[in-house]
């Protein structure tokens, strides 16, 4: 069998572990049933041996297949990389969802979406990374009961992800540690605003209001602290027509949101301007992932 898991962007500046949206930008795992185990990795992350010892997704998935058929079995498993590590395009939910997926295929469980999701809280308790993972799209989620509750809107082709990714990661754990322990009442009336705002743009693809709605006052500030060219990145891509321009999940990546005519003109600007960072644009992706077989 083969699985593809999209990027995932999250948080979306003021939708602080509640928003997120999936970029067509996929790691692929394939996995058959093999006399020996073993581990192959191509792309991101094939020079870190370190890997193939303590493979997130090696761990989760024989643990879950364990659990449904109560038998242990050997397979290969080949990974071809493509999203980033810790740069906050969602590589451990992608790694996580493709891990339960593949184990409920292969011990002969139809790999139900739902199911994958809420078996995700165990690994990843943030929502706004999981859910567009397994889904797709521009998803709005909470947890509430040990369960993920989700809105789902679809991103039409009109519009693309303009990504500017810093070759410095950012560890999620690293990254929230800067975040104080409360907040001001003003701080939060902002992002509920804001997010809330940000929200009904999306659904309702007034994509022209993005800008005003992506204000936080949460994480932003804090986390761009350890890579202040990312403020200027910000500035620069609004001053040349991004409709958004958010740090991704706990960065270091920024999102930044274009209509798909202006979107190669921006790309364009923010590599020559940041030569030093990776600029790439994407489509959005609506899928999710996607299981096919060998």
């Amino acid at each position: 069998m083969n699985i593809i898991v999209p990027a995932t962007s999250a948080n979306l500046g003021p939708g602080f572990d509640a928003l997120g949206l999936s970029i067509s930008l996929f790691n692929r795992v394939s996995i058959e049933y093999s006399k020996f185990s073993s581990i192959s990795i191509n792309g991101e992350g094939s020079q870190n041996a370190f890997l193939k010892k303590n493979n997130l997704f090696v761990g989760i998935f024989n643990e879950i297949f364990t659990e449904l058929t109560g038998k242990k079995e050997t397979f290969r498993i080949v990974f071809d990389n493509q999203i980033p590590f810790s740069r906050g395009l969602g590589s451990s939910s992608a790694v996580i969802i493709s891990a339960i997926a593949s184990a409920y295929h292969m011990a002969g469980f139809k790999a139900q979406k739902n199911v994958i999701l809420n078996k995700a809280l165990i690994y990843e308790n943030h929502p706004d990374n999981i859910s567009p993972a397994v889904f797709g799209g521009f998803v709005s989620a909470v947890v509430q009961n040990g369960s993920v509750f989700f809105n789902k809107f679809i991103l039409p082709d009109d519009i693309k992800a303009v990504v500017v990714i810093p070759d410095v990661p950012m560890s999620t754990n690293s990254s929230r540690s800067v975040l104080p322990k409360s907040y001001t009442i003003k701080e939060c009336v902002n992002n509920l605003s804001h997010s809330s705002f940000l929200t009904a743009c999306f659904a309702s693809k007034n994509y022209d209001m993005l800008k005003t709605a992506a204000v936080d006052m949460m994480h932003e500030q804090r986390r761009m602290q350890t890579l202040p060219e990312l403020f200027e990145v910000r500035k620069f891509a609004y001053e040349n027509g991004a409709l958004m321009s958010t740090l991704s999940g706990s960065g270091s990546t920024f999102l930044n949101i274009a209509y798909k005519d202006e979107a190669a003109n921006l790309a364009k600007k923010l590599a020559t301007k940041f030569d030093k960072f990776r600029v790439e644009i994407f489509d959005f992706d609506n899928d999710g992932f996607v299981i096919m077989q060998s």
